[in-house]
């Protein structure tokens, strides 16, 4: 089967609901998907029949509702499209109702109080816009998976795609007053779109079965580097190793099926890392896509002997995984409202929005901290290897010379396209790019779209989509008020540049964010170092987060609550698992294992001491490990005080912030002595694997 034949094979999308609808049904059906109709019962009859015997005809025998709860992974119930008859035969159905919606037990998944136990009533809402796809699990049904939000009996929203599905609409309600109060009279919709670059680790099968830390949190509780890490920088760009290039052509290949344009494959700089990044599509498609790409990365693996790894930081000493958002904000005709053109001076339109975008992430700079908080970037964040906790853009230096210009009234900078001059004839001269890209930067404008750089690798792209949804329609809002009323809009867009860089240039930085230089300069502006998830959650909650999510209709006032409450509580519970995974691998495994080497050793000492030979070197590394012994059994136990301690406190918030001082602090007291003893011990009585056969053999 060619690729032709065989993208999105698996996937009910466009070319598969033109050829299959009767072309009224089609019509009906793309402009509720525009959003200029509602969703009547007949065009759901319509589109469920077509949707079923596609389906039946790839082999489906069940259907589910898949969605997206608070969990951070994805849900479904299935159920098959058998009805029996009267007779002892059966039909295959499939209504317009059943398509629309489903029934979810609500209580079961995590609700922050909003759903009581008793309370089980919840409802699945089919998402119109992101297309229903085939799930082939190897020896199991194939099913039809249609994408739906899902939220409770009140109408409260239980799960990630919700938010972002408002958050969606709220920019496009701000976003189309501020064009229309341009002059643009053509578009009709505003939309935002994603390209997600997915970063992630591939571990041999056998090395994770044995290894307890991996198997039950996704990283390693206790490791010593290797002699050799990823200093030399031999890995990122290079030649794909055969194991992970098998594993990326059938990845290719499943995601292909499902309609994910998967693009880009490349080593990244940690051994064993990988990346993919996947075409823009609109962000609700996008976050669907993301989630697809992490399941069917993980399933592809086992089918290889591998273990995909999307934890952020599964190994310390080497790079961690992250999910660079590339955001950009587009109209229903083609017009991407942030391409800068061969003259951004003069492109209002561009320098509007990119004024909204710089406005919005200095105001809301904690809203957007939090949004790529979880326990697992806790390790990755300021790290050299990723952006740091502190909040900054980065514009590059033409743009930022515009923008400079135009605020203090000396008029645009006029930046002429250059070439780039490689010295050797043969060589082709290269256009230049208005904008260099910078990789220590959280939140970088890449010549035509932002990309956040900060989004953990595990999680969900809706929560830094909706809330950049949202923040960038709050000043938008603002700035179609001020619009609309303006007699003369170029003198309001003029005072809009200056106001901006004047009350929000602090945000814009430049240079290098890995240095400690930058740490001090971002507070000397005022810019707020969230360096946990812990510190960085509460900000949700804050009133003015609340007044611009309520009025905004992207989440309640109890809806952000619960929120709250829920990733707390899940960090609570993340570092008591590792807590407990740590005490039983050193208690039970690995101190053992060294006291027995300890006492071997020290019978050999004893044999060579009796025929006078000399032991002194033996006798240090023996009181070396004996003492590294005795301080790992000591901080074993204040791990235990403080994992019983912090599971006392009983506020949610106190809680957390105990698990993280004292809790997370304890584990590293106790995995620096064995981490010690590994470079002590032999490593065939070390009793897991080591660095060297999880990032060196694949």
């Amino acid at each position: 089967m060619s690729i032709n034949e065989m993208y999105g094979s698996a996937s009910f999308g466009d070319a598969a609901m033109r050829e299959r609808l009767p072309k009224a049904v089609y019509k009906q059906l793309k402009s509720v998907q525009a959003g200029e109709a509602e969703l009547t019962m007949e065009i759901a009859e319509a589109v469920a029949n077509a949707m079923k015997e596609w389906a039946i005809e790839k082999g489906a025998t069940h259907y589910t509702h898949w969605f997206q709860p608070m969990t951070g992974l994805t849900a479904e119930k299935h159920d098959a499209f058998i009805s029996p008859t009267s007779d002892g035969r059966a039909n295959l159905e499939f209504s317009g109702k059943e398509l629309v919606q489903g029934e979810p037990d609500a209580s079961s998944f995590p609700s922050g109080g909003l759903r009581a136990t008793f309370e089980a009533r919840g409802y699945t809402a089919w998402d119109v816009t992101s297309p229903a796809f085939i799930n082939d699990e190897e020896g199991g049904c194939k099913t039809l998976v249609i994408p739906t939000a899902f939220i409770s009996y009140h109408g409260e929203a239980l799960d990630k795609k919700t938010p972002l599905l408002r958050s969606m609409q709220a920019i496009n309600t701000q976003a189309m007053r501020v064009i229309r109060a341009l002059g643009n009279t053509t578009s009709t919709r505003v939309l935002t779109t994603v390209g997600p670059e997915q970063e992630y680790f591939l571990v041999d099968e056998k090395y994770f079965k044995a290894r307890q830390d991996l198997l039950l949190t996704g990283r390693t509780l206790f490791g010593a580097m290797p002699p050799k890490g990823q200093e030399l920088e031999d890995h990122y760009f290079g030649a794909i190793p055969a194991k992970a290039s098998a594993f990326m052509a059938d990845l290719n290949t499943e995601l292909w099926k499902l309609g994910i344009s998967a693009k880009t494959q490349h080593n990244e700089v940690a051994p064993n890392q990988f990346e993919l990044a996947p075409i823009f599509t609109y962000s609700n498609v996008a976050c669907d896509h993301n989630q697809l790409i992490m399941q069917t990365m993980k399933k592809v693996a086992r089918k290889h002997g591998l273990v995909c790894l999307l934890h952020e930081k599964p190994f310390r000493g080497v790079n961690g995984s992250g999910k660079h958002n590339n955001w950009s904000i587009s109209t229903d005709d083609g017009i991407n409202l942030l391409e800068p053109g061969k003259t951004p001076g003069d492109n209002i339109q561009f320098l509007v929005f990119v004024c909204a975008v710089i406005a919005a992430v200095d105001r809301y700079a904690p809203l957007l901290r939090l949004s790529a908080a979880n326990t697992g970037n806790d390790h990755r964040l300021g790290a050299n290897e990723a952006p740091p906790a502190v909040i900054s853009i980065f514009l590059g230096e033409q743009l930022q010379a515009i923008l400079e210009g135009l605020a203090n009234g000396k008029g645009a900078v006029t930046v002429a396209g250059t070439k780039l001059e490689l010295g050797v004839t043969s060589l082709p001269k290269l256009p230049k790019d208005l904008t260099d890209r910078n990789r220590t930067s959280p939140f970088a404008f890449t010549g035509n779209k932002f990309e956040f750089r900060m989004v953990p690798s595990s999680d969900s792209i809706a929560g830094p989509n909706f809330v950049l949804n949202t923040v960038v329609a709050e000043v938008l809002s603002e700035i179609a008020d001020t619009f609309e009323k303006a007699k003369d809009t170029k003198k309001a867009v003029q005072t809009l540049i200056s106001d901006t860089w004047k009350d929000h240039g602090r945000i814009v930085f430049n240079g290098n964010g890995y240095t400690d230089e930058w740490i001090k300069e971002a507070e000397r502006r005022g810019l707020p170092n969230l360096k946990s998830s812990v510190e960085a959650w509460p900000y949700f909650a804050a009133p003015e987060s609340i007044a611009i999510f309520e009025k905004h209709k992207v989440l309640g006032k109890e809806e952000i609550h619960a929120r709250l409450d829920i990733v707390l509580e899940k960090y609570s519970k993340q570092i008591n698992i590792e807590a407990g995974v740590a005490l039983e691998m050193a208690g039970r495994e690995i101190l053992p294992a060294c006291s027995e080497y300890a006492a071997t050793l020290a019978a050999e000492i004893e044999q060579l001491s009796a025929k006078k030979l000399p032991v002194g070197q033996m006798e240090s590394l023996l009181a070396r490990m004996a003492a590294l012994i005795e301080d790992a059994y000591k901080r074993m136990k204040d791990l235990e005080d403080a994992k019983a301690f912090a599971k006392s406190v009983p506020d949610v918030l106190k809680q957390a912030q105990a698990y993280r001082d004292k809790v997370f602090t304890a584990m590293e007291g106790l995995r620096s002595p064995i981490d010690e003893l590994e470079k002590l011990v032999p490593m065939d009585v070390w009793p897991m694997p080591g660095y060297e056969d999880l990032l060196f053999r694949l």
